[in-house]
């Protein structure tokens, strides 16, 4: 489906903008990555994770010349009730947000979740926490860049 669509439809950076929130920032990588772990502790997001992705590959003999960084958050409230009404969305779980080089600047993204989570509007509850929890992470994202 996602070939026929590219194929026909969309092209690749028109479907990345599509399934991502981005955000650019000017600042040296190493000033936002420092900041992460203090603003989601200020935004009520747990830390669960992080990754010093370039050096995970180069460890595993496939050194990268850009630096990235991937943090995995979450909001225990929001993930319960989202596993036990929407157990389809695990996969998706936790939100994750990729902090890299490209192009002479800095980039931070994550997916894009508006589509799926305008899928839950049967669930007032779930919908309001859901999207409360997308707005804030892009408000961190926002606030590092």
């Amino acid at each position: 489906m996602l070939k026929f669509l590219m194929k026909y439809f969309i092209d690749k950076k028109s479907l990345f903008q599509l399934m991502t929130y981005t955000v650019k920032s000017e600042k040296h990588i190493e000033d936002i990555v420092d900041k992460v772990d203090v603003l989601c502790t200020e935004l009520n997001l747990a830390l669960l994770h992080h990754y010093v992705y370039h050096e995970v590959v180069k460890e595993k003999g496939f050194p990268i010349e850009r630096k990235v960084y991937i943090y995995e958050v979450c909001q225990a409230k929001v993930a319960a009730l989202v596993l036990t009404d929407e157990p389809d969305f695990a996969p998706f779980m936790p939100c994750r947000i990729a902090i890299y080089e490209k192009d002479n600047h800095i980039v931070i993204s994550t997916q894009n979740m508006q589509m799926m989570l305008d899928t839950l509007k049967a669930n007032k509850e779930l919908h309001i926490q859901t999207n409360t929890l997308f707005e804030t992470l892009k408000s961190l994202m926002n606030t590092l860049k």
